[in-house]
């Protein structure tokens, strides 16, 4: 199962709904990515997947700064799990993955 792409995610915080985009790249059996949102762009690190579950941490200084560890089942072009902020309660996640435009002849 291929994981690249450009996924839209929804995390539902106590902060309430906040939106980021996670981009995925694979180049010689190691995964790279980086994420946006809140006009900040971060890297991924220690992205790991195994079978269909993917996770990864990233740390963000904005809406506060924090550190964020990611675990998510990936299915097809949809994800479901959740992200942690230290001992803060865990967060919901979804995500789906962009689909690129049919090219018409």
């Amino acid at each position: 199962m291929s994981i690249e792409g450009t996924w839209d995610l929804s995390l539902s915080t106590p902060l309430g709904r906040m939106g980021a985009v996670l981009e995925l790249r694979e180049q010689d059996t190691v995964l790279t990515g980086v994420a946006h949102g809140a006009g900040e762009r971060v890297p991924l690190v220690d992205i790991v997947l195994d079978g269909d579950r993917l996770t990864w941490e990233q740390a963000v200084t904005k809406p506060m700064r924090l550190n964020l560890a990611f675990d998510v089942t990936v299915d097809g072009d949809t994800l479901r799990g959740t992200s942690r902020a230290g001992r803060l309660p865990a967060s919901k996640v979804t995500g789906e993955r962009r689909t690129v435009p049919e090219r018409r002849a």
